[in-house]
């Protein structure tokens, strides 16, 4: 609202009203004490409006025995405090009541002549309101007959009927009219024409009439309670006089008198019938209660329709939501099976577009945006901590969306799991909307005002509305949480299947690690044996034919290999039954001995090794160097076919980790077959190009992971390979455990 300040609005809804301290005066007010009839407030008129006498702290005298016989039938607990017709001095009054805390409210207003007949034509009128409703096919149905029975009650020139959406705008729905005021059907009019503390006394007094919107209010004597002290409470009070602001309203809107019905649907002020005059107009209190009569029929009436709309509505998404999870339970993966039901999957909220983001991975279904917008949503999402999020104007919450609104700006989205950011998220386009409003709902203010006044236009005023999508009905929400708790059992049936699995190839891996251990171990001997032996036969029988020497050549070497085959497998087979020692390492003396160590493989070859200053790290020794010794070695091997080898080792400080790395120039390899490398027994090279076992990657893997680190590898075909493998500081090892 243009010059709207918060100190306005703050004086606005903090504005007293249910404690005005005045009546409307076309009426007189008492308050007696429950327990003696003793006068404890009265309007200043009394006396005026009905010729009482009585005064504050005196009882009801003779003077209006009927009245008196009333008061005390309705105080005994005799009957309830409706509406009576009652004499007093001689004139007929009408008399309402209620109890509060600060005494019994007695209200009395003067019949006249002209209505003393109405009540025996109310019967009739509320008859053929209650036909019609029971043949009413709509809402708007219901609602033309509310205006229609209303107005022919009360005689205003123009009644409407309109309902509040979720923002608290309200929307004439119907209307009746004589032709004196102009119309206002299908209009708006803004949140802000009804303060807060105004729509909570709506609920709580559900008919309120203004007699004269240019009447003088009439002060209620004593200001305060003798009871306790406060302001009198009139909440209930038919007569209570009415927010000036609100009076000015009227003028501004071209009716001097006016009568509101509250229209309240499961305990939330849904609507109201409201009837305006161009004149002072007023209404008697017996029409006033079949009109109340009018207003609760109505107000069941639309509850009972909502309500089965409602329960049709989550019987027909509970049906696609119980197909949905039917097709999902032959599944092994949540987002893999919503999106082979995409229909479904969009069809259990009505959406236009889906998307689930599920460990990290993104799938999605119908009209999406980018996924960069999808996962920065997401994320906005998670941050709230809300497990059922749903909005129609993503734009009114997170600005930057709003070049989005094509595809989505209503969102709702259901978490699915406790520990990660996983979320189902179905989207709504905006729909563009001209929608017309009784005057301009944004100049609440005039310039220079310092209080806030009403609004002093009513012509048609029409607004281009965007950045609204349609919004997402209770049953949709209601869908959305009931699908969120069914994917969490899916979840958690194949988490615990996933678990059962895990154990089985713990204990497998278990049994095959000391299996290869035992294997492994038993073997060395032997082929030690045959090795040693073959060296001595050939020693001993040197007048061997040559055939019979080169085979006992092939025997030796086969042995060497085989045993460097079960060394290299009894060590990995070891790692798991390895207790980790961690310590800060010195990664540069590291490299050296491991440098020195490889002297022997490298021979006369020519090879130019850069060791950059490596950043220490944190493990096992013996563990790192065995990985790092296996990568330098490697890089060794590869690069024999080049007349100068090149070798690099360098590291980098990641934060919380630490990166080495091992580069050459040597032969390389496919980048395809990288995810091979790590693997037991994979080679991308002959055996005859390349000694090797085939064990040493797997075991620089094995030894990584049990550090809680990664590797990685790079490279080209005929120049080079690049391994990488990362460790993190200080941190938690993996499986650190025998056998683990």
């Amino acid at each position: 609202m243009s010059g709207v300040t918060p100190e306005m609005l703050a004086g606005c809804a903090a504005e007293p009203i249910h404690i005005p301290g005045a009546i409307q005066p076309q009426g007189a007010l008492m308050v007696l004490s429950p327990e003696d009839g003793r006068l404890r407030h009265a309007s200043r008129n009394l006396r005026e409006v009905t010729g009482l006498s009585v005064g504050l702290g005196e009882r009801l005298n003779d003077e209006a025995p009927d009245l008196l016989r009333r008061i005390e039938d309705w105080l005994a607990g005799g009957e309830p405090a409706t509406v009576h017709v009652v004499d007093i001095t001689g004139r007929p009054f009408t008399m309402s009541g209620h109890v509060t805390a600060q005494g019994a409210v007695v209200e009395l207003e003067p019949v006249a002549s002209s209505n003393t007949a109405v009540p025996h034509g109310l019967y009739g009128h509320v008859r053929a309101f209650l036909d019609r409703l029971s043949h009413a096919a709509s809402l708007d149905a219901m609602a033309e007959a509310a205006v229609d029975h209303v107005r022919a009650l009360t005689g205003f020139n123009r009644t409407l009927l309109y309902r509040f959406d979720e923002k608290g705008d309200g929307t004439v729905l119907a209307e009746s009219s004589d032709g004196v005021l102009p119309t206002l059907l299908r209009q708006r009019f803004p949140a802000s024409d009804i303060p807060a503390q105004a729509r909570a006394l709506y609920v709580l007094n559900r008919l309120r009439l203004i007699v004269d919107a240019g009447y003088t209010p009439c002060p209620v004597e004593p200001a305060l309670s003798p009871v306790d002290g406060r302001r009198l409470d009139l909440s209930l009070a038919a007569l209570r006089s009415v927010s000036p602001v609100h009076l000015e309203y009227m003028r501004n809107m071209g009716t001097q008198a006016s009568m509101s019905i509250s229209i309240v649907v499961n305990g939330g002020l849904w609507g109201l019938i409201s009837g305006h005059s161009s004149g002072p107009h007023g209404v008697d209190a017996q029409v006033r209660g079949a009109c109340d009569m009018i207003g609760q029929v109505l107000s069941l009436n639309i509850e009972a329709r909502q309500q089965a709309e409602h329960a049709a509505n989550r019987l027909r998404l509970g049906r696609r939501e119980s197909d949905l999870l039917a097709a999902l339970s032959g599944t092994e993966a949540l987002d893999a099976g919503l999106a082979a039901n995409s229909e479904l999957w969009l069809g259990i909220t009505e959406a236009d577009g889906a998307a689930a983001l599920v460990e990290g991975r993104l799938t999605t279904t119908g009209r999406v945006p980018p996924e960069n917008v999808l996962r920065d949503l997401a994320a906005r999402i998670h941050e709230t901590g809300e497990q059922v999020f749903s909005t129609p104007s993503l734009a009114a919450l997170w600005p930057a969306f709003a070049a989005e609104a094509g595809i989505v700006s209503g969102v709702l989205a259901i978490s699915v799991s406790q520990i990660r950011p996983d979320l189902l998220i179905w989207l709504r386009p905006e729909i563009v909307q001209e929608v017309e409003w009784a005057g301009n709902p944004h100049k609440a203010v005039e310039e220079g005002a310092r209080r806030l006044h009403p609004r002093r236009s009513f012509e048609t005023w029409r607004e281009q509305v965007r950045l609204q999508a349609r919004p997402w009905s209770a049953a949709q929400i209601e869908s959305a949480a009931s699908f969120r708790a069914a994917v969490q059992n899916f979840l958690l049936h194949h988490a615990e299947e996933r678990a059962e699995l895990s154990d089985k190839l713990e204990r497998t891996n278990q049994e095959l690690e000391a299996f290869s251990y035992s294997v492994s171990h038993d073997l060395r001997a032997p082929f030690r044996h045959i090795a040693g032996y073959a060296e001595l036969l050939s020693e001993r029988e040197a007048g061997l034919e040559p055939t019979s020497r080169h085979y006992l050549t092939s025997i030796k070497e086969a042995a060497a290999a085989a045993g460097r085959l079960v060394d290299d497998l009894l060590s990995f087979s070891q790692l798991g039954r390895h207790r980790l020692a961690s310590s800060s390492l010195d990664m540069n003396k590291l490299a050296a001995e491991v440098k020195r160590s490889l002297a022997t493989d490298i021979g006369a070859r020519v090879v130019e090794w850069e060791i950059g200053d490596l950043p220490p790290a944190w493990g096992d020794g013996s563990m790192i160097r065995q990985a790092l010794l296996n990568l330098m070695q490697n890089a060794v091997k590869y690069t024999a076919p080049r007349e100068v080898a090149r070798i690099r080792v360098t590291g980098a400080d990641l934060g919380e980790a630490t990166a080495y790395t091992v580069s050459d120039n040597g032969v390389g390899f496919e980048m395809a077959y990288a995810r091979k490398l790590f693997g037991v027994f994979q080679r991308l090279h002959l055996a005859e190009e390349f000694e090797g076992t085939g064990i040493g990657l797997a075991l620089v893997k094995r030894i990584v992971d049990r550090h809680g680190g990664t590797v990685s590898a790079q490279g080209t075909p005929g120049k080079g390979a690049e391994f990488s493998f990362t460790l993190p500081k200080r941190q938690t090892p993996t499986g650190d455990t025998p056998g683990g």
